[in-house]
């Protein structure tokens, strides 16, 4: 079915007729349609682009399954939703990020004298124990994706 013609309540509500299954079309469209305007607003109120990516996910993710839900009241007016969903979990990121320096400031004190500059060193007779336990393929994609540095589709062709 070409959603690309439909507009953003037509999409909603696909998406919601479909319920858990989900339209993935419509879902992906969607996306497509939504994704840059919430990286903007991540950009310019979170100023990481790190972070923008993630409100990015964490939102239409959240977007998505309320319209799976059927919990979106008014699919009409989702742009409006999509900015409202925007502003919580921003808010939400500063919290959280305040939280973490108050807690810092708090016992950073503590971890000094705790060996936290100490490198952590590997277990290679654990590792290797690890990698014994896995089947030839398991362990040959392994290799090839962290050792051999190579691309997933790479792997998947060899």
């Amino acid at each position: 079915m070409d959603v690309g013609g439909l507009d953003d309540a037509e999409l909603a509500g696909l998406i919601t007729a479909a319920g858990p299954g989900g339209a993935r079309d419509a879902e992906a469209e969607l996306y497509a349609r939504l994704a840059p305007r919430v990286r903007l607003y991540g950009l310019r109120h979170l100023r990481d682009p790190q972070a923008a990516a993630d409100l990015t996910q964490q939102v239409l993710l959240m977007t998505i399954e309320r319209l799976r839900g059927g919990k979106v009241r008014d699919p009409g007016r989702l742009a409006s939703y999509v900015l409202g969903t925007c502003r919580m979990v921003v808010r939400e990121f500063r919290r959280g990020r305040r939280r973490r320096e108050r807690l810092l400031e708090q016992f950073a004190g503590d971890l000094s004298g705790a060996g936290a500059a100490e490198t952590p060193c590997l277990d290679t007779g654990r590792l290797a124990a690890c990698l014994e336990g896995l089947s030839e393929r398991e362990r040959s994609v392994l290799v090839l994706t962290f050792w051999a540095d190579r691309r997933s589709t790479e792997v998947a062709r060899d």
